[in-house]
């Protein structure tokens, strides 16, 4: 017998997986993966428009390998470079390019309308109680 916290969280992952396929495809348009905006969007974020490849890797919940690999794909395409901490050699940091910040720029109006129409989606096919109760949460921490 199914507990409320696994309906709950069955719940939320039915509406992870129809989301991250919308919002993925819509990306697509934009010659970026659904990873490689999110990096574009925590690098942007940052002070000077760098973090370390671990603290990238700590933001988007990806293992040191995939970050690695992820941050290739982005430098391949002109939209980051590596740099190496003046302080510990050993510190490998990841910058976002300009040209980075004008794809995640052009990207993010398709990404923010994609997210909002995928979540008003399901919300109307079967997800609203998962679909409420995040974005009650989320009211409650801004």
């Amino acid at each position: 017998m199914a507990t409320d916290d696994d309906d709950m969280w069955v719940g939320v992952i039915r509406l992870h997986a129809r989301v991250e396929h919308e919002v993925a495809a819509a990306l697509q348009k934009h010659g970026l993966g659904l990873s490689e905006y999110r990096a574009l969007c925590h690098l942007s974020a940052a002070e000077g428009g760098s973090l370390r490849m671990q603290e990238l890797s700590d933001l988007l919940g990806l293992n040191q390998s995939s970050v690695t690999r992820l941050v290739g794909r982005l430098e391949s395409s002109g939209l980051s470079r590596r740099d190496f901490c003046d302080q510990d050699r050993r510190g490998v940091y990841t910058l976002i390019t300009d040209e980075g910040r004008a794809r995640k720029d052009g990207a993010a109006p398709a990404y923010e309308e994609t997210l909002t129409a995928a979540l008003d989606r399901a919300a109307k096919e079967g997800l609203a109680d998962t679909v409420t109760a995040l974005r009650a949460s989320m009211h409650r921490t801004t």
